[in-house]
């Protein structure tokens, strides 16, 4: 029997409100995440979350007046639905990653909890790079799956769902392979028994 699609989960996990837990267990990571990305900002800029689930993050950079167009995009139909229930103003796409491009290119690309779903993400990584973003735009990803966290190393097992399970210096080398410049790599939001979010944060030339 196959793996299920992480998609599939997400939906299931939005019917059953987990999605608020989601977002308050991400909090501070994000939070630190959007520092190191430089939000708020003293000039505009446009932004995307992906894999946005209820749109939450989408939100909060919307709070920032300097943000002119913020976009939210994920796989999950239910998650997408409650963000255009919660935010009916807001822009959330679904669509499948990595087939779906944006119209527009942005200044930021945030995403938390997505890039090991991939079983390419390296792929991905130089599709933010090549035609996603603005040149001199930024991306910052956190990720909670990684060789180091190794708390994490069971979940693919407990959800029965594909992770791409890297360790830091590979997600570093990944970065710099797709092109990012002035790559930094970060640990955030560490608490008792939690080593921190991987933050991985880089530049377009």
């Amino acid at each position: 029997m196959g793996r299920r699609d992480a998609t599939e989960v997400f939906s299931e996990w939005a019917d059953k409100g987990k999605d608020g837990g989601m977002e308050k267990g991400h909090a501070r990571s994000v939070h630190a995440m959007l520092e190191l990305a430089g939000v708020p900002r003293d000039s505009h800029y446009s932004a995307i979350d992906v894999g946005c689930g209820n749109g939450w993050v989408c939100r909060r950079i919307a709070q920032d007046q300097m943000c002119t167009h913020v976009v939210g995009v994920d796989g999950s139909a239910r998650m997408i639905e409650k963000a255009h229930s919660i935010d009916e103003q807001g822009e959330y796409h679904l669509a499948m990653l990595p087939d779906w491009t944006p119209k527009q290119t942005f200044d930021l690309i945030h995403t938390m909890e997505f890039l090991y779903y991939l079983h390419d993400p390296q792929s991905m990584l130089k599709m933010f790079n090549d035609e996603w973003l603005n040149s001199g735009g930024i991306l910052v990803a956190g990720l909670d799956h990684y060789l180091e966290n190794e708390d994490s190393l069971s979940w693919p097992d407990a959800l029965n769902v594909h992770m791409t399970t890297l360790g830091i210096e590979q997600w570093k080398t990944a970065m710099l392979d797709a092109g990012f410049v002035d790559v930094e790599v970060h640990q955030v939001g560490q608490k008792e028994n939690f080593i921190g979010t991987l933050v991985l944060i880089g530049k377009k030339k």
